[in-house]
């Protein structure tokens, strides 16, 4: 299966800006998360993203390039604004589609999985002419997660966590909707990976970081090591069995600004 993976906007499009947030960061960020999840858990899935990374890309450029590719499902990442009161998750397929349509099949099974995590009111499947939706030439659905200017939505998207939830939605629905089979286990590892944010000799300092982290929308508290016989205050962000999870992580703290931060597998 070939999944052509578009996070919305990017580069000088920022899309939907509000409560401190860029539209385009948050689509890139569950897209990535996304992509890691299937591409770790499934079995004969090829993906191809529009942007992994902020760059300006036009929608002609992104529907030509899928099928060029000759994608089997275009799936479009989009948050949502309206002026403050709107808010819950909602997406779409071509408005020229019937009910009954294969791209109406997979949005309903995407649609049921996503909601079931997302916390957010479900505003129902929906259809529209959006130029992505129109000029592709595989199903294709585009989906609105959250209004990034409401009160309550707004405080999920800051959340590492949400957004997680956001993408595993996504996944458990392309799986179902492609009938994926899942990557036979590995073999067990009792390995924990801890995303460390900063390793202080002042614990002042490595509450100064938890602060900062927590006004990123990223949660993390304070643990110590003694080394050398000198105590260490370090801010954990996070703990995964899955090195690749851990990396996600990891990510997302350089992109907040953090440097310093590193993996410590235990």
């Amino acid at each position: 299966m070939r999944l052509y993976l578009d996070p919305g906007h990017g580069g000088n499009d920022p899309g939907a800006q509000a409560s401190g947030l860029n539209e385009k960061d948050v689509t890139l960020d569950i897209a990535l998360k996304l992509r890691s999840i299937l591409l770790n858990t499934y079995e004969n899935i090829e993906i191809k993203m529009s942007r992994t990374t902020d760059i300006t890309k036009s929608l002609s450029e992104r529907t030509n390039e899928a099928n060029s590719w000759g994608a089997d499902y275009y799936l479009s990442i989009h948050i949502n604004a309206g002026g403050g009161t709107a808010q819950g998750y909602e997406d779409y397929i071509y408005s020229g589609l019937s009910d009954t349509s294969t791209a109406a099949s997979y949005q309903n099974i995407i649609h049921a999985e996503v909601i079931k995590l997302n916390e957010l009111k479900d505003r129902g499947p929906k259809k529209a002419n959006f130029h992505v939706l129109r000029e592709s030439t595989m199903p294709a659905l585009l989906t609105e997660n959250g209004f990034i200017d409401n009160t309550h939505d707004a405080y999920l998207m800051k959340q590492y966590h949400w957004r997680q939830n956001v993408a595993q939605g996504h996944a458990n629905g392309i799986a179902l909707a492609f009938n994926l089979k899942r990557k036979p286990a590995g073999p067990m590892t009792d390995t924990l990976h801890k995303v460390i944010a900063g390793s202080f000799q002042s614990r002042e300092n490595a509450d100064e970081r938890v602060t900062y982290l927590s006004s990123k929308g990223i949660d993390s508290f304070v643990t110590t090591v003694t080394i050398s016989g000198q105590t260490w205050y370090r801010v954990q962000a996070g703990a995964y069995a899955n090195r690749t999870n851990a990396e996600d992580r990891l990510d997302e703290l350089k992109r907040a600004g953090i440097t310093d931060a590193f993996i410590n597998a235990e």
